[in-house]
């Protein structure tokens, strides 16, 4: 690696680091304001669904193992929390459903979503499944709710890979997970596929070989995670697993550019489509999102604000009547134009004029030391009041929302401690 370009991005690592950390210290809060009028903004619904038949070692996300007698009274309790955001006016145009495994019970599930159908001007639904849930009913079954984007999380196709985080005796070979893959391209208007690289033990000629494979299959939507684990999850997949993988990000970045590029465009600096595919990373889409269901967080009237960790919590919550938001974090003007800076060139471009009209000042005067680092270090070019990436920024921002995803896992640990206490 160039030794400039290491300290570059050394540089950006630990600005967003410190600046994640300032940002994410949350304090104790049950409130939620009424919505305020965004004209022309449109909002997301997010729904967690923290079930998994069994854990992968990666993930910090709120998740436990899956228990029947947990799960339906935990739906039952989402749909009210659901009814409690029309009740306070919201109204969403999107809905995306993560977890954990959103189709873990697809009766629940349906039950949900036709209830935002129902009470929201709902025009685009995601969902996020597992390569086991690709079953021709319950392929049927989403197709019938109205799903428009279904995302699968494959991570990798080598079967070493898939062994050793102990998910090729849930999910498959990486062969037969292709098989269900093709089998699932065209039903939904996007098929996304989620892979992670830089895994402990990841050579470049995995990482190829799970290129052609995207490549063969030839699916509408690729997005491509580095591995943004939380510290906590980090020490113990070191432990388990080991620290290094075959390559460094920067080289399996730019081998990914390289050969998607063939068939796909950049949509996003980790998301690649074919046509004109919704992306995965919502906040670029939406700039106001709430969060509902246990350990999810949200984004609503300039303040970010996170749900109870603790299911039990969260249900006996929600039965009483009551918001289970457990923390809340109100930002300054200053951190709202930053936020937007990372989202909007996140998803490539960004547009300063729109930008000034929306907050009714010149945003040029709280973000111009960014702006001017990034062009000066060939991250950025500006077009009149356009802003967009460079191949070399695209990189810098896949390490800025690497950071960023980190320092949102790390207090995801931090909110479960909590339930530890």
């Amino acid at each position: 690696m160039n030794p400039g370009f290491a300290l570059i991005e050394n540089l950006i690592a630990r600005s967003a680091r410190r600046i994640n950390e300032r940002c994410l210290q949350f304090s104790e809060s049950g409130a939620l304001g009424v919505p305020r009028e965004l004209v022309g903004v449109p909002m997301l619904l997010y729904i967690h669904v923290p079930f998994c038949e069994q854990l992968c070692p990666y993930c910090s996300f709120n998740r436990v193992e899956f228990r029947e007698d947990l799960a339906r009274p935990y739906f039952a309790a989402l749909r009210k929390e659901i009814l409690m955001y029309r009740d306070l006016g919201y109204n969403f145009r999107a809905v995306y459903a993560g977890g954990g495994t959103p189709t873990v019970l697809m009766e629940e599930l349906e039950s949900t979503l036709r209830l935002i159908k129902d009470n929201y001007d709902i025009k685009e639904i995601s969902v996020e499944t597992n390569p086991n849930h690709l079953t021709e009913d319950n392929l049927r079954k989403l197709k019938e709710i109205g799903v428009n984007r279904l995302s699968v999380g494959v991570q990798t196709f080598d079967d070493g890979l898939l062994k050793s985080l102990n998910r090729y005796h849930k999910y498959g070979s990486g062969d037969e997970i292709s098989g269900k893959l093709h089998m699932t391209q065209g039903i939904f208007d996007t098929l996304n596929v989620d892979m992670i690289c830089n895994f402990p033990g990841q050579t470049m000629r995995m990482l190829e070989n799970d290129l052609s494979a995207i490549l063969g299959l030839g699916v509408d939507q690729v997005t491509y995670y580095p591995l943004m684990t939380s510290s906590a999850t980090r020490e113990a997949m070191n432990r388990e697993f080991g620290a290094e993988s075959g390559g460094s990000d920067r080289e399996f970045y730019f081998r990914i550019c390289e050969m998607l590029s063939s068939r796909y465009r950049a949509t996003t600096a980790w998301c690649f489509s074919r046509g004109e595919a919704m992306i995965d990373e919502y906040p670029v889409a939406y700039e106001e999102y709430a969060g509902l269901g246990s350990g999810s967080i949200g984004r609503l009237g300039g303040s970010a604000y996170a749900n109870t960790f603790d299911i039990k919590e969260y249900i006996e919550k929600v039965d009483s009547g009551a918001l289970p938001v457990a923390a809340k974090k109100d930002y300054s003007l200053r951190d709202t134009i930053r936020y937007d800076f990372l989202m909007k060139l996140f998803g490539l471009r960004l547009d300063i004029s729109a930008l000034n009209s929306k907050y009714g000042k010149n945003i040029y005067r709280c973000i111009w030391p960014e702006i001017s680092f990034f062009r000066l270090i060939g991250g950025l070019e500006k077009k009149g009041d356009i802003l967009t990436l460079t191949p070399k920024g695209r990189y810098y921002w896949f390490i800025m929302m690497r950071e960023f995803f980190a320092a949102v896992n790390n207090f995801r640990d931090y909110c479960r401690a909590r339930i530890r206490d």
